[in-house]
């Protein structure tokens, strides 16, 4: 069904064609319209579920342990200093290998206080054991989300997801979806058997004390799910694609006009596509430029990356976040990446649209004139 609406409610038209059975929320902007969105589906009669308000983002994600232990396909989500709150319970659903799936409406960290988007707070979890999945588009939210719950429930995963989506530039935009067949995704995404769960007729212990013989095991096995993670993904992108005629890159990485580019973007999220406009104009200027658009940041694609972007002279790594006393977290896990690689490209750091400051077309054609003329990398912030 093809309709014209914003990103949030195409997230929540995702999560009721996904039929999760426990969704514990708690408001805040911009990630609210998402679960009033859901809750029409539930008063509706559209959707059956138990939509569970909570009174705060620290229960909702606790309340979410419990549900997902006790084997139901749990789905919440949140934004800025709600998962800031949810800090320390991010790691326990990690660790407890529960697969719930979260949308993130990504917006700044406070202080001062500010609503606007920038990736700060979901860059701010990325150690905290959840795969991260970054959207630039309406449709591309939506779709990632339902590959979410198919990824998370993997048996060789069993790991949570944040599906993250620019805060207000996307979460409050309006677009054209196509809104697939509720049969379409059953068959896509089957019934969550859960490998274990919370049962008295069959009791087992969850999260008990890890001491120091066994602690570093079980943190060995996230890590390995983690590994594993990669091919789950593309596999889930690639089969997305044979059932609903759409996909986006690899699942990890997307490129665009890459295979003669001499210089390349490399983002996140919404800038991409204004990275596509600044393209075709370079292009028919006679530019040999193109874009790595980041689609998965946790697990890290190095490999991926390499091989995307090996062959270029220079590289503008876009960053919506800053690692303080450091460069973009994006541009120093690339640099990283390319450490033990052989031929590399000389990368360059641009921090960029900070509490929701316009990333423009100048800004990134001014990145592209800056990295083909200087020798040495350039750390830049775009004010």
């Amino acid at each position: 069904m093809k309709k014209v609406t914003e990103a949030s409610q195409a997230v929540a038209e995702a999560v009721r064609l996904c039929r999760p059975g426990v969704i514990p929320v708690y408001p805040i902007t911009p990630q609210t319209h998402i679960p009033e969105r859901i809750a029409d589906f539930v008063n509706n009669g559209e959707f059956d579920c138990e939509l569970i308000y909570m009174e705060s983002e620290h229960s909702a994600i606790s309340a979410a342990i419990g549900s997902s232990a006790g084997g139901a396909r749990t789905y919440t989500a949140t934004a800025s200093q709600g998962l800031a709150l949810m800090h320390e319970i991010l790691h326990i659903v990690s660790g407890m290998r529960l697969p719930v799936v979260m949308n993130v409406a990504n917006r700044a960290l406070s202080a001062p206080i500010n609503i606007w988007n920038d990736h700060q707070d979901s860059i701010s979890a990325r150690d905290t054991g959840w795969i991260q999945l970054y959207v630039e588009s309406s449709q591309e939210a939506l779709d990632t989300t339902i590959m979410a719950f198919r990824i998370a429930e993997d048996k060789n995963v069993m790991l949570p997801i944040m599906v993250c989506l620019d805060g207000f530039t996307l979460s409050h935009v309006y677009e054209p979806i196509d809104i697939p067949d509720q049969k379409k995704v059953d068959n896509f995404l089957p019934k969550f058997t859960p490998l274990f769960k919370l049962d008295p007729k069959a009791p087992v212990t969850m999260g008990p004390v890890g001491f120091p013989d066994t602690f570093m095991d079980f943190k060995k096995q996230q890590q390995d799910a983690f590994d594993a993670s990669l091919n789950i993904i593309k596999k889930t992108n690639s089969g997305f694609k044979k059932d609903f005629e759409r996909s986006y890159g690899d699942g990890l990485v997307e490129g665009y006009m890459l295979d003669d580019a001499d210089y390349v973007f490399v983002g996140m999220g919404t800038i991409c596509g204004t990275a596509r406009v600044v393209i075709d104009t370079m292009r028919k200027k006679g530019n040999k430029v193109g874009m790595l658009k980041l689609k998965c940041f946790r697990p890290f694609p190095e490999k991926e990356i390499i091989d995307s972007l090996s062959k270029a002279k220079a590289v503008a790594v876009f960053d919506r976040a800053v690692s303080f006393g450091h460069k973009g977290p994006v541009f120093s896990e690339i640099a990283s990446a390319f450490c033990q690689a052989g031929k590399r490209p000389v990368l360059h750091s641009f921090i960029a649209g900070l509490g929701g400051r316009d990333v423009t077309l100048d800004h990134i054609e001014g990145a592209f004139s800056r990295i083909k003329k200087e020798k040495l990398p350039v750390s830049e912030w775009l004010m």
